[in-house]
């Protein structure tokens, strides 16, 4: 049998998948099929690295009615960007969920997690922020952090972002970056907790151990989705935020409850309210969601491979077209 599995570079994934609409709503099917009972997802894998200040996960699911796998590996490498890398990295195999055999190897460096975590925010952000957002606030610097805005505003179009980061030469370089892609006002905030007091819409992009505001500065109609917290010692939002908030969502309780905001809530007490709504059950109905426009509403994505597999999926017929195509 001549073996016909694919090798597919950063380089033509970057070509043919960009973030957009019809990729967050791919990525939206992801929760909703998570909410319906149609995913076997594992835990995740993962591999602390403590002496590299480094991570390695592990993540897979099968999504049904698909016919393709995902089983992601991803790293992060978080001195990287003092010698010039890009922190975050890995690669994608994609199964057959019919036969079993190897239909890709996608070596995206870690851009398809990138694109997917994005759009994710932009689904907490459809289905949760206010319908009017005038001011975005992002608290990071990085890639993700201008991802995130970029995501935010193909659903929530706001006129102004405001950029927090320990250093303040990266943050006006994020600024400088966001007001030119998406041709907004860029500001930088010198304190996190100004930014969130400004702001209708806050999106949490690090990979912080302790808190990075305090609950104090939430306010009516405000909506924060934390993305940061992905791993058991991380944590951006103080517990009394979760606490404080009307409405907080989890993308898998499960899973948050071992790596998102939701560990640090319950270990400080803070949290008693049980599991978590997951965003899936929003977007489909089974929870309202937003009740009143002044509630306050947090998101906790700690990404789930659910999402791999749809992103992988939405590669595979990409790439499937390109073929007729040709």
């Amino acid at each position: 049998m001549v073996d016909d599995t694919r090798v597919v570079t950063e380089a033509h994934l970057r070509r043919i998948v960009t973030l957009d609409t019809q990729l967050v709503d791919m990525v939206e099917g992801a929760f909703v099929a998570l909410a319906e009972g149609r995913v076997m997802m594992p835990p995740i894998m993962s591999v602390e690295l403590h002496e590299r200040n480094a991570e390695i996960d592990a993540k897979t699911a099968y999504v049904s009615g698909l016919d393709s796998v995902a089983l992601k590996v991803s790293t992060g490498f978080f001195d990287n960007p003092k010698q010039g890398l890009p922190s975050l990295g890995g690669m994608v195999t994609v199964l057959s969920a019919l036969d079993g055999s190897v239909r890709a190897v996608l070596l995206d460096r870690g851009y398809l997690t990138d694109l997917r975590t994005a759009a994710a925010g932009a689904v907490a952000a459809r289905h949760l922020a206010p319908e009017s957002v005038s001011t975005a606030g992002v608290i990071g610097t990085g890639l993700q952090a201008r991802l995130q805005m970029q995501a935010a505003h193909l659903v929530r179009p706001f006129e102004r972002v405001l950029v927090w980061g320990r250093d303040l030469e990266k943050a006006a370089a994020c600024a400088a970056d966001l007001a030119r892609d998406i041709g907004c006002e860029a500001e930088v905030c010198s304190d996190p907790n100004i930014l969130v007091k400004r702001s209708q819409l806050v999106v949490t992009t690090t990979p912080s151990f302790r808190p990075l505001f305090a609950a104090e500065s939430l306010h009516p109609e405000l909506h924060i989705t934390a993305m940061g917290s992905d791993a058991p010692d991380k944590q951006e939002l103080a517990g009394a935020c979760l606490a404080r908030a009307d409405l907080y969502v989890a993308d898998s309780a499960p899973q948050v409850a071992l790596r998102g905001e939701l560990r640090a809530a319950l270990a400080s007490g803070d949290w008693t309210g049980g599991d978590p709504v997951e965003l899936g059950q929003v977007i489909t109905g089974q929870h309202p969601g937003r009740r009143h426009p002044r509630d306050i509403t947090i998101a906790d994505l700690t990404g789930t491979g659910a999402q791999d597999t749809v992103i992988a999926q939405h590669v595979m017929d990409l790439l499937d077209r390109g073929t007729a195509a040709a």
